[in-house]
């Protein structure tokens, strides 16, 4: 799964992992504008940085 061209493929459990986030994101999207996400932000990058680390070492 590709959450976007640019981001690498995804495992099922990173892509998983991300859809969950996302909602978590809408979740608190709703709640307000003034809501904090950085935490969700955070962790989904972690998620993709991970999967461009592995994307890059099987080239």
């Amino acid at each position: 799964m590709r959450t976007h061209p640019d981001d690498p493929p995804l495992t099922g459990a990173e892509a998983a992992r991300v859809a969950w986030l996302i909602a978590r994101m809408a979740k608190r999207g709703v709640a307000g504008e003034d809501v904090d996400q950085r935490d969700l932000q955070r962790k989904l990058d972690r998620i993709l940085d991970g999967a461009r680390k592995r994307a890059d070492a099987s080239k």
